[in-house]
């Protein structure tokens, strides 16, 4: 029964070297990127073909709900958007060492998020909207 492991293993050893091996004359390697390095005339000239592309193509469809607006604390973030004078937090994100102890996302008046450090006092994020866009409220 050893011996029969210690093939098994001896074998698995031998197919996973040659299998590494293949790719690596392939040039692909493992993880798909190939060893080729552009110069600095090959990067310009892919960036100005993807600026053309880009430039070319049809903006999209307004959408009928607006951007959200990203706000920023030391606590974390808050993605949010108005719309008249109610205010909806589409997400937020603690920032690290940070969790997020509460939120209330609205759509409301007033919406809010707080974010508790491991040590420290808590961030209370506080968002409202003024004239139709997202913005923080002080105090």
């Amino acid at each position: 029964m050893k011996r029969y492991l210690l093939a098994w293993a001896a074998t698995a050893v031998v197919a996973t070297g040659t299998s590494l091996a293949v790719l690596g004359l392939v040039g692909t390697g493992v993880t798909g990127a190939s060893g080729h390095v552009l110069s600095e005339e090959d990067v310009s000239a892919a960036l100005a073909t993807a600026t053309l592309r880009a430039a070319a193509t049809p903006p999209a469809a307004p959408e009928r709900t607006q951007q959200g607006r990203l706000i920023r604390s030391a606590g974390g973030t808050v993605i949010a958007s108005c719309d008249g004078d109610l205010v909806t937090l589409r997400s937020w994100s603690p920032a690290q060492d940070y969790s997020v102890d509460g939120v209330e996302p609205g759509p409301a008046a007033e919406a809010k998020v707080e974010f508790e450090p491991r040590e420290g006092e808590e961030i209370e994020l506080k968002i409202g909207c003024a004239a139709g866009r997202p913005v923080q409220i002080h105090g």
